[in-house]
């Protein structure tokens, strides 16, 4: 073989070879992979825009598109409603509250709090993980 033959093919194993490694690479999401989320007192369905939470006594939704940062966690602003046992009387005030939701993602695992950001009320953590279905204990 000419050493100009192989140069080239020297060049193009190389250039395989860090394609392949930047596709195998270890990437960070941007935002909460959307779909059903479930753990143990919690239901989350996510999406591009914002999510819907349920809790055992509660329920909320993310206003705004679950973004993380570089490491994986969020802050999103939201809304939290707490949930009463027994039947709801017509004229009943709702038990809603401005919210801010924080945690983190891991793999496939995301950890959520909630804060009431009209009282300082700080609920959770819950956990929940992609795909899972979720265990709730709803208020009779």
């Amino acid at each position: 073989m000419t050493a100009p033959y192989n140069a080239v093919v020297r060049r193009l194993a190389l250039l395989v070879a860090s394609t392949l490694a930047a596709c195998t690479a270890s990437h960070t999401p941007t935002a909460l992979p959307p779909g059903n989320w479930g753990g143990e007192h919690v239901s989350l369905m996510a999406s591009d825009a914002g999510a819907n939470v349920e809790f055992d006594c509660a329920h909320g939704t993310v206003d705004e598109a679950p973004r993380l940062d570089s490491e994986g966690r969020f802050t999103l602003s939201g809304t939290y409603v707490r949930e009463h046992g027994g039947p709801i009387y017509d004229g009943e005030p709702v038990d809603r509250h401005p919210a801010s939701y924080f945690g983190r993602l891991q793999d496939l695992r995301v950890t959520l709090s909630i804060r009431l950001t009209d009282d300082g009320t700080q609920i959770g953590p819950f956990t929940a993980l992609h795909g899972q279905p979720p265990t709730l204990f709803k208020c009779l």
